[in-house]
C-alpha cells in the first residue's frame, strides 16, 4: 500500500514507520521540519496542496500532535484553540479533503490518547482534543464508506516514560511498537469507526 503517514519523525511516529516499511509498505511521511513533504497540516490550504502532491494514496495515518499543558487556572482561549487546532482540526481536516483522493476502499488512522477517558491535571485541552477526534471518528465512518476511519489511543509510551513518567502517576507504561501494532490493525484491516486502546 502508499500510505502518508504524518508525524513520522516523533516517537510513536517512528515505531510506525518502523512497522509499516517491514510490512513492505510504501511510505511517504509528511513533518513541520522533518519527512518526505514538509509542512503544517494544520494548515487546510497546506493539506490541499498536499494531496495535490500526493496521489495514489491507499492510507494515511497519523502519529502526532501538539497540544497545550498547563492547568485550567491559567489556560487561555488561545492555548486552548491551538490544541483543538494541532491535535483535532488538523486530523479532521485531513479526512475531509482525504476523502476525494484516497483509493475507493482507503483508509485513515487518527491518533488520540488515553487522556480523552482518563484525564490529568493540566490536561484539559489534551483531553478536549481527543475526546473530539474519537466522536468525528465514529460519526465519519457512517458516511465514508467504502472508506474507513479508525483512531488509535495509546496510553504513556515507555520511550517517553522518562520524561512524561510525573505526569501519569501509577500508569503501565506501553511500548511504541505495541501503539505501532494498532495502527498495522487499522489500515490493513477491515473494521471502520473504531478506537483501537492499547494500554488501558
Amino acid at each position: 500500500m502508499k500510505i502518508l503517514l504524518v508525524g513520522a519523525a516523533g516517537t510513536l511516529g517512528s515505531a510506525v514507520a518502523k512497522a509499516l516499511d517491514a510490512r513492505g509498505h510504501e511510505l511517504v511521511t509528511v513533518g513541520r521540519i522533518s519527512g518526505d513533504l514538509r509542512l503544517d497540516v494544520s494548515d487546510p490550504e497546506a493539506v490541499g496542496r498536499l494531496y495535490e502532491r500526493v496521489t495514489g494514496l491507499d492510507a494515511v495515518a497519523v502519529a502526532g500532535g501538539d497540544a497545550v499543558f498547563k492547568p485550567l487556572a491559567e489556560l487561555t482561549a488561545d492555548d486552548i484553540a491551538a490544541t483543538l487546532r494541532t491535535k483535532a482540526l488538523s486530523q479532521l481536516e485531513l479526512v475531509r479533503q482525504g476523502a476525494r483522493h484516497l483509493v475507493p476502499n482507503g483508509s485513515f488512522t487518527l491518533v488520540t490518547g488515553v487522556l480523552t477517558e482518563d484525564p490529568v491535571v493540566a490536561g484539559a485541552a489534551a483531553s478536549a482534543a481527543n475526546g473530539a477526534v474519537e466522536a468525528f471518528v465514529r460519526a465519519a465512518a457512517i458516511e465514508l464508506a467504502p472508506l474507513r476511519v479508525n483512531a488509535v489511543s495509546p496510553t504513556m509510551l515507555t520511550e517517553s516514560a522518562e520524561a512524561y513518567g510525573a505526569v501519569f502517576p501509577g500508569v503501565e507504561p506501553v511500548p511504541a511498537a505495541s501503539a505501532a501494532a494498532a495502527y498495522v490493525r487499522s489500515i490493513e484491516g477491515r473494521h471502520t469507526g473504531r478506537v483501537y486502546k492499547v494500554g488501558h
